[in-house]
Order: structure tokens, then C-alpha cells, then sequence
């Protein structure tokens, strides 16, 4: 909670005017800022408010101003900062082991594996670090088993993706995205790949041919601005591929692990993929871990030399990722995504026609679609900084809203509270 005497930032001023604001804080956050900025690529575009430490959905800055944080690291952590249990798994480990590479095998590496498969109800996991490696990884994968179970011809293989996708940045990954600014300036690119329409269950039927060996989806596309696709969908989908002797794979990076109030988003259409991909709040905030899980029937086309990561199922990440499956297994936190959720939603509907034209939520996951009228989604994230709270915009005048599964109800009710005021003028 907000505790009381902190020094919130001022609330004054128009969306307009925040907008061109510099840094916020002392002459110490704006010079950090500035450093950050000359000696770094330009591959983000930070908001201006430096944090030094962060606890539960709180961070604070160089001055020790408190921010709630809305954003949880793109799902990173839903877990909140620095939470005591993987602290303290973190901690034991950094003292006894930390890598040895997959030359050799470590005492943490088979208890995580099977942790997360039974999560999963699956029997492999290939664990990888980030969550492009991970999608990567279900590449590979789908194409080799559609080359050595379904049968295709070699180099024929074809995934079919969706519109308005975000899987990652490699150059494979982005040749497949439809986001001028994912794939602008990268190419050439790797083929096999068809997009269709997400949500479009006929269309990807009609785009279904001998040579496809996979269907990657997101169950809901977080970067697009929280787009949740059509009930009965996914279901169509799965259905689809059995039939057609196709691999779903789901890539469950943002959307799985509790945020959408059950433990993978395809849970709510009772949907269980031949691939889940996951990573972000695999990693509970603290190294990062990501994996791809199925059966033995897919990840056993692998052998040994095919495959790798010098990273991947370290110790430290088997640890905390062992950590963060038990979490997972009591149900505790995607109850509470659950029950949040349904506040969130009742808040952000009140906005509708008061500011905000649209919203979209599942769990504790929103997308805002905040009336250009009022301002793009940068300057509603910069007034929202400057009250406290920090979001993150994605295309246009669309905000998303990611909070850590452990914010307190008020702590988030004040959040939406500030979000109210700023676009509700």
C-alpha cells in the first residue's frame, strides 16, 4: 500500500504539457536518465523516471518517490518484486551453484523439469532463457516433427501465424509479424511461414495444406493491446489441428502463469496445445527462464547436437522457475488475478464514453483504447507517471494494463482511480 507522508508526484497539468516534460525528480534521476540515454541504443523509449528499488507492486526512484507499478514487466513479474520465497531460493542458489552448462547435469535440473511438465500435463521440457529463444525452440521443433512423424517433404514445412502477432525479435520471428516496426529494415527473411487473420477460424482452415506442420497463436495478443480473440475459437483451432494432423503451439509467454486468472489463457476454453511456450514470470522476476513443454511424441524428435542453450536450465534459473511452479500449484495466484480482475473490469467500464472508447480484459490484463481526442497512449502514460503510476502504450492511443498478481485491491483501486482522472476530462 501507498504509504502515508510519501511524496507523490505533482498531478498538475494537461496531458500536453506532461508530454514534453523532461525527467522526473532531482537533478540526480534527470542526469541518470540523460547517461542512460547517450550510451545506449535507441531501441526503447523509456518513460523518464529512473528506479532504484522496487517491493511487491511498488518501485521507487532515485529520490524516493513511489510509483505503482501497472506494467509487471510485460508479465515478467506477476509475482511483484522481490517476492521473499524466490528471493530466498535465489539467494541459497547464488551460493551453490550457478552454471555448469548442459555438458553435465545439476541437482536442480530434474526436479524443475518434472515440476513444470506436470504443470503443464506434459511429459519433456526443453528449457531455454528468453521467450524468443523459447518460440524458436517450438519452431524447430514443429518443423522437424512434421518432417519426421506427418511426413513433408524436406524444406517444404509451413506454420501458419496470425495477424498482428508479437512472438519476439529475431529475424525469423519478426519476417512473420505484420508490425512495420518489427520487421521494417530486417529482411530478407526466413520463409515458411502464412499469416492469416487472427480470430478468423475460417481462414485458417482454407490456409491449411499438406505442408503444414504447425499453428502458432497467442491465446490472447498482449502486444497488440490485450486482443482476445472470439469465444470458441481456440477451441477451433485445437480442433482444427487434430484433424488435420497439424501442431498447435501456443505461445503462453505473456499470457500464462496465472495472468488471466487461470493458469494458461487456452484453460478457459478448456484447450490443452501440443506445445505450450512460456517464459517471462517463469523466471519470477529474478534470472531469466522460459521453456517449451510437450510431449514425448514431439520434443523427443530432438538429439542430442541439434539442439541447445549454454544458458538454458541453469541452476539459478531451475531454482527460482522450481519456485515459481509451486506457487502456481496452490491456485493462490490466479485466484487472485480472478477476483482482482473483476474490479479492474468494473472500474475500467466505468470509463467507457468518459474518455476511453474501448476495453479489453481476461484476468488481471487490460487493454485501453483511450479516445485520441484525449492524447496518444505515450502522453496518457506520462500524466500517469506523474501521478504515481506507471503503464505502458502500444499502438496508437492503447494502453495496457499488466499489474503484479499481489497488489493489494486498494493499492490497484487508487491506480485506477489516477487513470480516471487523467483521461476523464
Amino acid at each position: 500500500m501507498r504509504a502515508p507522508g510519501v511524496d507523490i508526484l505533482s498531478t498538475a497539468g494537461s496531458i500536453e504539457s506532461v508530454s514534453s516534460a523532461g525527467p522526473v525528480g532531482s537533478a540526480s534521476s534527470a542526469g541518470e536518465f540523460r547517461r542512460a540515454e547517450a550510451r545506449t541504443a535507441h531501441n526503447y523509449h523509456p518513460l523518464p523516471v529512473v528506479v532504484e528499488h522496487a517491493e511487491g507492486a511498488w518501485m521507487t526512484d532515485l529520490e524516493g518517490r513511489r510509483f505503482l507499478d501497472l506494467l509487471a514487466g510485460y508479465s515478467a513479474l506477476n509475482f511483484g518484486h522481490g517476492h521473499p520465497a524466490l528471493l530466498q531460493v535465489a539467494h541459497e542458489q547464488l551460493d551453490r551453484l550457478t552454471l555448469t552448462s548442459r555438458a553435465f547435469v545439476h541437482d536442480r535440473f530434474a526436479a524443475f523439469c518434472a515440476a513444470l511438465g506436470d504443470l503443464c500435463g506434459k511429459d519433456l521440457v526443453l528449457p531455454m532463457n528468453t521467450g524468443a529463444e523459447a518460440v524458436e525452440t517450438a519452431i524447430k521443433v514443429a518443423r522437424k516433427w512434421g518432417y519426421e512423424v506427418k511426413g513433408v517433404a524436406p524444406g517444404a514445412a509451413e506454420i501458419i501465424v496470425m495477424s498482428g502477432n508479437f512472438h519476439g525479435r529475431t529475424t525469423t520471428i519478426v519476417g512473420f509479424s505484420d508490425d512495420p516496426d518489427a520487421h521494417g529494415g530486417f529482411g530478407p527473411f526466413t520463409p515458411g511461414f502464412v499469416m492469416v487473420p487472427y480470430g478468423d477460424l475460417a481462414a485458417l482452415e482454407a490456409a491449411v495444406t499438406e505442408n503444414t506442420v504447425g499453428v502458432l497463436v497467442e491465446p490472447i495478443q498482449g502486444e497488440g493491446g490485450v486482443v482476445i480473440p472470439p469465444d470458441g475459437y481456440l477451441r477451433g483451432v485445437r480442433e482444427v489441428c487434430t484433424r488435420e494432423s497439424v501442431l498447435l503451439l501456443a505461445d503462453e509467454i505473456q499470457s500464462g502463469l496465472g495472468r488471466t486468472g487461470r493458469t494458461f489463457a487456452c484453460d478457459h476454453e478448456d484447450v490443452v496445445p501440443d506445445v505450450y511456450i512460456l517464459g517471462k514470470a517463469l523466471g519470477g522476476g529474478i534470472v531469466p527462464v522460459s521453456a517449451v513443454v510437450a510431449d514425448r511424441d514431439v520434443l523427443g524428435v530432438l538429439r542430442p547436437g541439434q539442439h541447445g542453450s549454454t544458458f538454458g536450465g541453469n541452476p539459478l534459473a531451475c531454482a527460482v522457475g522450481h519456485a515459481v511452479v509451486g506457487l502456481l500449484a496452490t491456485g493462490e495466484h490466479q485466484a487472485r488475478a480472478a477476483e482482482l480482475g473483476v474490479l479492474m473490469r468494473r472500474r475500467l467500464e466505468a470509463l467507457v464514453g468518459h474518455g476511453v472508447l474501448a476495453i479489453r480484459t481476461r484476468g488481471l490484463w487490460a487493454g485501453v483504447d483511450v479516445d485520441p481526442a484525449i492524447g496518444t497512449g505515450r502522453a496518457v502514460c506520462e500524466a500517469l507517471m506523474t501521478r504515481g503510476v506507471l503503464a505502458k502504450d502500444t499502438h496508437g492511443s492503447t494502453i495496457r494494463l499488466a499489474p503484479p498478481l499481489v497488489v493489494a485491491a486498494e493499492d490497484l483501486d487508487w491506480g485506477l482511480d489516477q487513470l480516471a482522472a487523467v483521461v476523464n476530462r
